[in-house]
């Protein structure tokens, strides 16, 4: 049991369940993959997931030690696992340290342009933790980070570079960032009080939720612009996957009636469940267009 409750709280610590946010586009750019090389390999969908996995793992986690001192002085963070002592440091940065050699392990038996694109993307998605201290862009940074996912899983089989897995990395770029600054929005004070940087310490509320709308929007021209180029690369394509991308504008849209310049108690229905839904049924109804 005291193994179980250690996992338990490692898990909770990285916040396994926000897998779900980057994961079905990662599986996405994968079978578009798949579509190109004309061959499924059960060993390279595990390793892309695993690459996932602990990519995602040992960015959070780093998040996490990164801001111990930040989240002990913030009362809505102080709960967390390492400054409600849960976790010590020690052990989160041993996690850390596991999570990225394991993600390089990963990356290195999908291909060898895997293998040196890793250290790039773990600058990336571990750099992020610093922004917020020198830079309101942080929240694009974080974007950054999650796009990779699907430009990353199609490189993992066809070592090559192609134009529709960019594009859905500029959707998670843009749809990430949006409600990332939306998300930012409960702690403006105290990034405030702290000098910390982001888009709501630097325009106000009201002006971020504009903003967070405008980058929404930008996501659904992108979008729809790949879900067109889609259809007419790849005939397996059909209606299914403009049902899907019409599922994922309305979650995005609806997000934005849940958020109120005075009104912010439902951030978290905005932030996990309509984002997480938004992106499981849309990568999931994608790939079955492949096959359906």
């Amino acid at each position: 049991m005291a193994i179980l409750s250690r996992i338990g709280n490692f898990l909770s610590l990285v916040k396994f369940s926000h897998t779900i946010f980057a994961l079905p586009f990662a599986l996405l750019g994968f079978f578009l993959a798949v579509l190109d090389d004309g061959t499924l390999h059960l060993r390279e969908l595990l390793l892309v997931v695993l690459c996932m996995v602990f990519a995602r793992s040992a960015a959070m986690a780093f998040n996490r030690w990164q801001d111990r001192d930040i989240d002990e002085k913030n009362p809505r963070t102080a709960v967390r696992e390492i400054p409600a002592g849960v976790i010590s440091s020690r052990a989160a940065l041993g996690f850390i340290f596991l999570n990225c050699g394991l993600f390089v392990l990963c990356a290195g038996l999908l291909n060898p342009l895997c293998m040196w694109l890793s250290p790039v993307a773990l600058l990336v998605i571990l750099g992020y933790s610093y922004t917020k201290r020198f830079t309101y862009l942080c929240h694009f940074v974080l974007g950054l980070g999650l796009a990779l996912a699907p430009i990353g899983a199609y490189l993992a089989v066809t070592a090559q570079w192609a134009v529709l897995p960019v594009l859905y990395g500029m959707v998670v770029l843009l749809w990430v960032s949006g409600f990332d600054i939306i998300y930012a929005l409960q702690d403006e004070g105290f990034d405030r009080e702290e000098d910390l940087f982001s888009i709501p310490v630097r325009l106000g509320t009201v002006n971020a939720l504009r903003l967070g709308r405008v980058l929404h929007f930008l996501c659904a021209a992108v979008l729809v612009g790949a879900l067109v180029y889609q259809a007419e690369v790849y005939p397996e394509f059909a209606w299914l996957s403009f049902t899907a991308g019409g599922v994922f504008l309305a979650c995005l849209v609806y997000q934005h009636t849940l958020v109120k310049p005075d009104d912010l108690s439902r951030i978290n229905l905005a932030f996990f469940t309509t984002n997480g839904v938004a992106s499981v049924l849309f990568g999931g109804l994608c790939i079955l267009d492949i096959y359906f």
